[in-house]
């Protein structure tokens, strides 16, 4: 967790304030200040609030947002009164943040059991430069799967306004509009569940809840499928001739030859944590990767596990950790590498008989022996710092010993690790020799302050030295290549001197080889005077020629396709929707039956012009559903007319249709604010030949049918 000090907005209210809700189930006493301190709202001894079985102590009202949000994710800004009778609760984030990425598949945990009753709303309160561009944070929202509306706060002007200090932070505000509870740092699903639940079902037996659903355009229904997505890693086998990728948006390894020959996919492509056959094995954004002999190694980042891939069996098994993420404080030994809690690994380094863990999530370097029997830190005091010092102390966060922020990159000469520390935007040195010391070639330990938020871009000696959140590190003929990741270049470090100078890119964001140009590189492998890079914003992997002449081109992978796309499942099964008894509607035979829907909406509102309309047909027998050809599903597209479409396959066998509809409606000025709807018809169906061609539904949307 990283912190800031800011200002609360909850200020001091000596007046005594007596409320009693809707449902006059509150009595209010004299009420005092209300702060978020270190990310929780406490009350002074002389504050409390008598509501009778309410599961919250005290509401404060929601400050209101600023202007001219940019927000992200949606169709157009919210406000709070569109957001009435559902609970909102606030994640205020950055994307280099491991705290903050841990936070994210706790929150979807709890969007999919509350879809009705909660939104999450995404603050982006940006710590890097690089991170405040509204581009750079779509990517980071399509590389997390975040399906909700997220705003970007490059000012942190909602940031201050609700007294926010540390990232992460979390607000929940109830459906009246209150602020009723708020904490700092990493939290999870069942602790967040611990509060919801009984809040749910204290407003929902008052009446308060508003439980239609909702529906946000998300920038992911709008991304192209691309062979590669977000790859994380890289790593050149040069005796091998193979270059294997972790093609971390997938959830898959994919192994080339070095000229781009695709050789073999491992995984399945769908997140998930399942050992054995390299068709049936899940992977979850895995990062890093190492060789082990004849096997590789995998940094499986959002299991929180080390996984082995075995060439020879063609299988893959999990060899450390036990998929869930720690969250106790590390302690400092070995241990059965099966029943050790990892915390998001995110690189891999083989160095003789050991194998190195940039363990990013608790800020250290971990190492487990290459026999996989015995698995622990190696150093780092796991205190979020840019620190030099001894390896190791005898307990976690004790001072005087080495401390790291975020290591998320691995390389080695034979004689030390070299660590990008991408919080503190530094490159460390670790030595092999246990007791020797942590040592910075460039970067912020020699500050007295804000050694994890001084950052640049800047080359030279290393006392001039400015790097940008590296998350890539490689060795090669003497030198430190560093994929300098929010500066989208590659930087070349003399690791004896610290001299670092910009191999290629101007720090531009772009997709070019000429002039050179990245989007977020944030892995590197070098073999045979080459560079590979992880251009992961770009969905590509780059190779950059160091002899004779420095070139750049982009590695054409030949037989890689994205894998199969998961069918979604419908919002309303059809079978559990309530259908209304339609007349009688006489049919021609034998000819093809246009149906009609007719939408009529409140002043201001209609389809959403960016999301189709799911359709669900339904040809019933006297006997159930027709045999000759049951269920018919159609997907409309966008568009403002009545919906239409042509039914085939017709015949005197039908005795009713089952029509259910599934639709997005929403404000016509363009607000984000999209609802969900289903309707569903049932048609009975007479056979004449001077019956109709056509059938025509209607739908009031908002005031009954």
């Amino acid at each position: 967790m990283v912190r800031l000090i800011s200002r609360s907005v909850f200020r001091e209210n000596d007046a005594a304030i007596c409320r009693r809700d809707r449902a006059s189930i509150a009595r209010c006493r004299l009420l005092g200040a209300v702060m978020i301190l270190g990310g929780a709202i406490l009350l002074s001894p002389l504050e409390a609030l008598c509501v009778e079985q309410a599961p919250f102590a005290m509401r404060r009202p929601v400050p209101d947002l600023p202007e001219n949000l940019e927000w992200l994710n949606t169709t157009g800004p919210l406000t709070w009164r569109d957001l009435r009778g559902k609970f909102v609760l606030l994640d205020f984030w950055t994307y280099c943040c491991i705290n903050c990425m841990h936070i994210i598949p706790e929150l979807k945990k709890l969007e999919a059991k509350y879809p009705r009753e909660l939104v999450v709303i995404g603050v982006h309160s940006a710590k890097f430069h690089e991170e405040k561009e509204s581009q750079n944070i779509i990517q980071a929202i399509l590389r997390y799967g975040i399906e909700h509306p997220v705003i970007n706060d490059s000012d942190m002007l909602v940031w201050r306004r609700f007294g926010v200090n540390a990232w992460p932070t979390l607000v929940l505000i109830d459906p009246e509009g209150f602020v009723v509870w708020a904490q700092s740092g990493e939290t999870t699903f069942e602790a967040l569940d611990a509060i919801l639940a009984p809040a749910v079902a204290f407003y929902d037996k008052r009446g308060l809840l508003d439980r239609s659903p909702v529906h946000f355009v998300t920038e992911s229904s709008r991304a192209a499928r691309t062979p590669l997505r977000f790859p994380g890693k890289v790593l050149a086998d040069e005796a091998g001739e193979r270059l294997f990728i972790a093609d971390s948006g997938h959830h898959r390894i994919v192994v080339c030859r070095l000229d781009g020959q695709v050789v073999d996919v491992i995984g399945d492509g769908i997140p998930g944590l399942r050992d054995g056959a390299w068709s049936e094995a899940r992977f979850c954004s895995p990062q890093g990767m190492a060789i082990l002999g004849d096997r590789l190694l995998v940094a499986d980042t959002e299991n929180h596990a080390i996984r082995e891939i075995d060439f020879t069996k063609r299988t893959v098994r999990t060899v450390a950790g036990t998929g869930v993420q720690r969250r106790r404080p590390p302690v400092m030994r070995m241990g059965p590498p099966l029943q050790a809690e990892l915390s998001s690994p995110w690189d891999l380094c083989v160095v003789g008989e050991w194998v190195y863990i940039a363990m990013a999530g608790c800020h250290q370097i971990w190492r487990m022996d290459t026999a996989l029997t015995g698995i622990g830190p190696y150093a780092g005091n796991a205190r979020e710092d840019i620190v030099d010092g001894p390896l190791l102390p005898p307990s976690a966060y004790a001072l005087g010993f080495a401390s790291f922020a975020q290591p998320s990159g691995l390389a080695t000469d034979g004689e030390w690790l070299y660590v990008a520390d991408s919080e503190g935007s530094s490159i460390r040195a670790v030595p092999l020799q246990p007791r020797g010391e942590v040592r910075t070639i460039v970067g912020t330990s020699r500050l007295l302050a804000a050694r994890l938020f001084t950052f640049g871009d800047r080359d030279g000696p290393p006392d001039q030295v400015l790097l940008q959140h590296p998350i890539g590190v490689c060795y090669g003929n003497g030198f430190l290549y560093v994929a300098d990741t929010y500066n989208n270049k590659i930087k070349r470090i003399d690791p004896r001197t610290g001299t670092t100078m910009t191999l290629v890119g101007d720090r531009q964001a772009g997709d070019t080889n000429d002039p050179p140009r990245f989007d977020e590189p944030a892995g590197i492998t070098f073999a045979r005077d080459r560079l590979f890079v992880a251009d992961t914003n770009n969905h590509a992997i780059r190779v950059i020629e160091l002899q004779p002449t420095l070139k750049v081109t982009t590695l054409a992978l030949k037989g890689l396709e994205p894998p199969p796309a998961v069918e979604e499942k419908g919002t309303f099964p059809e079978d559990k929707v309530d259908l209304r008894q339609e007349p009688v509607v006489r049919l021609r035979p034998g000819g093809t039956i246009k149906l009609q829907i007719l939408f009529e909406f409140l002043a201001g509102f209609g389809l959403n012009p960016n999301v189709p309309t799911d359709l669900v047909i339904e040809r019933l027998s006297d006997q159930g559903v027709d045999s000759a050809g049951d269920k018919q599903v159609v997907r409309i597209p966008p568009g403002e007319g009545p919906l239409e479409v042509s039914l085939t396959g017709l015949n005197s066998n039908v005795k009713s249709l089952r029509i259910v509809c599934t639709y997005f409606w929403c404000e016509k000025s363009g607000r984000g604010l999209c609802r969900i709807g289903t309707v569903g018809w049932l048609v009975p169906v007479q056979w004449a030949d001077d019956g109709e061609d056509s059938i025509v539904l209607k739908h009031r949307v908002g005031g009954g049918s």
